[in-house]
């Protein structure tokens, strides 16, 4: 059983898992390796002078594997609430967690397909995003959603912005109060 599964490994995800992992939580990314930032130059990512996005991507991935998150390449068809958490299915396998991010980028048919609800974009270009509260989650508990699939700005500063912000609200829940992760120079 995992604290807490991340779908997808773009700036959300990877982000996401980042803060999971170096919480020490036991943490899962299930990635399709076809995220739409493996398409994209950036040069407005604060503190990075310029990064591709299969750049970003791999490094993201590299610092979240660094504390501890798994990682796998993998699809997933379906998302079901049970007893004890989530169950994440793939198309080869089911992953048990006590709580499941939703990091999809552009695409919510998994959501859909899980009766999680789906309400109208606001990005040019992006037709749906997941529902979310303010702490970024769905109407399935257990269930939370971060990045462009949950309304935000496409820009990859923005999207990894909120996946850290939804892996903390989901880090405060599991520890009992607010997680704050502060490094300090050496």
């Amino acid at each position: 059983m995992y604290d807490i599964i991340v779908v997808g490994a773009g700036p959300a995800g990877g982000s996401a898992a980042l803060f999971a992992a170096k919480s020490g939580k036991k943490t899962l990314i299930i990635d399709n390796d076809k995220s739409i930032t493996k398409r994209a130059w950036m040069e407005n990512h604060y503190g990075v002078k310029e990064i591709s996005g299969p750049d970003l991507v791999e490094v993201g991935k590299q610092q979240a594997a660094k504390f501890g998150a798994e990682i796998i390449t993998d699809t997933v068809v379906n998302i079901v609430k049970s007893d004890s958490g989530v169950t994440v299915e793939t198309e080869n396998q089911k992953y048990e967690g006590t709580h499941v991010i939703l990091a999809t980028g552009m695409l919510v048919d998994v959501a859909e397909k899980s009766g999680i609800k789906t309400v109208p974009g606001t990005e040019p270009r992006v037709k749906s995003i997941i529902e979310v509260d303010a702490q970024g989650k769905t109407n399935v508990d257990g269930v939370w959603a971060a990045g462009t699939v949950a309304g935000v700005s496409m820009h990859t500063i923005i999207t990894a912005g909120d996946g850290a912000k939804v892996a903390i609200n989901i880090i405060s829940k599991l520890n009992g109060e607010r997680y704050v992760d502060h490094d300090i120079l050496k």
